[in-house]
């Protein structure tokens, strides 16, 4: 989750997050990005490591993405 360019005196956090949508997997990705945006500054590299589905009466019941969110740690 490196940058090119990136400042070598920098820090970040790098939190786990599960998004949902009852649409897509991208609709999914994009909800748990731009909720934590909400309340996390400066967000700078988001990663998807794991697709996934629920299943209901043999039907999709939602759409899950797992992502790594990473951001600048410090003051």
């Amino acid at each position: 989750m490196a940058r090119k360019g990136g400042s070598a005196d920098s820090v970040y956090k790098v939190v786990e997050l599960v998004g949902t949508s009852s649409k897509t997997w991208e609709d999914a990705a994009k909800n748990a990005v731009e909720t934590a945006a909400g309340s996390l500054r400066d967000l700078r590299v988001a990663e998807i490591v794991k697709l996934d589905m629920t299943v209901e009466n043999g039907k999709v019941g939602a759409y899950r993405a797992r992502v790594l969110v990473s951001f600048k740690y410090g003051s």
